[in-house]
């Protein structure tokens, strides 16, 4: 017989003391017999009976392995290597700090049957068209995931970053989605690049924004005197004013988490694009330890699938240029400075991040309430394409080179 989970041994064991044959209950689970007698008389299950040897409590060891699975279903599974620095952490926390065995990660596979590692297959062809029929089909069967089905609405969020390029007049005005990447490229190296990383829940709260600058620090002189319109605004720097691996923890640790801490033990549910920033190990770590679950987008479907590019971003780009205008900032002699910007932004986001704009969003994505129907009716999708077949046998690599832990 093939693997089996304790779960599965569990509910053998009381289909037998409901009368069910011990050979019985043994084909229906998947369990051995001997495996069942052995039960019945008391004995533990290795997993249990050899918890001293294991560096994890047995606890600790499946609250990761549950993570690692749904994470997995959702199609962003940490890699070997990950959940190893995973463990580490967990035991550091509560003053071990001796490195963990080279075998470590295939007795926790071992012992943890729900978690394997599976072979890459070849990213099907329809991905990389973006948004099409069966690619949105496929996607929101992830949604249908009972443990991802069970999340409330008000712990749900979908969060991109934009970006406005600081430029001359009404021509200096660039409010593109964070996939647009080309234009940031055909722009002067004279204009500063201002990334804002925004988030919303499927109720219509909206979170504080992370604004990115271009430099090496962020400046006093870069802001208005009267700073009450930005209270609880979070501002920081890089050299090229866009997210970094580490502005993506920054924008965890001091807007995400803090801002939607749920009742009790609750689970989050993160909405947003694939980058790259979004499946480092000290990303996933903070979702992990504080129970958030990563969901991604496919390529290339923002304009058909993300609430934010839906209903609330045009809007916001809108209002954007009306206070522009306001300021008498239409003629290419005058520049939009760091304080303009910053003034006509705050404005603009008031206008555009409405609840009844961000609650549309989330319906016409069909992403809340949950309908496959919403997205499939937009007339931005894609025409249906054959789907791609055959498979691989490259491992699947993650970060560092390690392979997927997948449940």
């Amino acid at each position: 017989m093939g693997q089996y989970t304790e779960d599965e041994v569990n509910q053998a064991l009381d289909a037998i003391t409901n009368g069910m044959p011990i050979k019985r209950a043994g084909q229906v689970y998947g369990i051995p017999r001997s495996t069942l007698q052995y039960r019945i008389k008391g004995t533990q299950p290795r997993s249990i009976a050899f918890s001293d040897l294991q560096r994890l409590s047995v606890s600790q060891e499946a609250k990761l392995a549950e993570w690692v699975r749904i994470q997995h279903a959702l199609g962003v599974a940490p890699t070997h290597l990950q959940v190893r620095l995973f463990a580490e952490r967990i035991l550091h926390a509560m003053g071990d700090t001796e490195p963990i065995g080279k075998g470590w990660i295939q007795a926790f596979l071992k012992r943890n049957p729900s978690v394997k590692v599976q072979r890459s297959r070849p990213i099907d062809s329809r991905r990389v068209n973006g948004a099409s029929t069966e690619v949105i089909r496929d996607w929101f069967k992830l949604l249908a995931i009972p443990e991802i089905t069970s999340i409330k609405p008000a712990n749900r969020y979908n969060m991109d970053e934009t970006g406005i390029l600081e430029g001359q007049g009404s021509n200096g005005l660039v409010l593109g989605m964070s996939e647009t990447k080309s234009v940031r490229k055909k722009q002067p190296g004279s204009r500063a690049w201002v990334s804002i990383i925004e988030c919303i829940s499927a109720l219509g709260h909206v979170l504080n924004p992370l604004v990115i600058y271009k430099g090496k620090a962020v400046q006093q002189q870069w802001f208005p005197l009267d700073l009450g319109p930005y209270e609880g605004w979070q501002f920081t720097a890089t050299e090229n004013g866009w997210t970094s691996d580490a502005t993506a923890v920054e924008w965890l640790q001091k807007v995400f988490i803090p801002q939607t801490l749920p009742q009790g033990k609750e689970v989050r549910l993160l909405i947003m694009d694939g980058h790259g920033s979004h499946t480092t190990t000290d990303f996933m770590w903070l979702c992990y330890i504080n129970n958030i679950h990563l969901l991604f987008l496919p390529p290339h479907t923002s304009h058909v699938l993300q609430p934010l590019d839906q209903s609330v971003f045009s809007p916001v780009k809108a209002a954007y240029r009306k206070e522009l205008g306001y300021l008498g900032q239409w003629n290419d002699s005058t520049v939009v400075g760091k304080r303009n910007f910053i003034g006509c932004y705050q404005k603009a986001r008031t206008a555009g991040m409405t609840m009844q704009n961000i609650r549309s969003g989330w319906k016409w994505t069909g992403l809340w309430p949950v309908s496959m129907a919403k997205p499939l009716m937009s007339s931005l999708l894609l025409p249906s394409t054959p789907a791609a077949s055959g498979s691989s046998d490259q491992v699947s690599k993650g970060q560092s080179g390690g392979k997927e832990a997948e449940g």
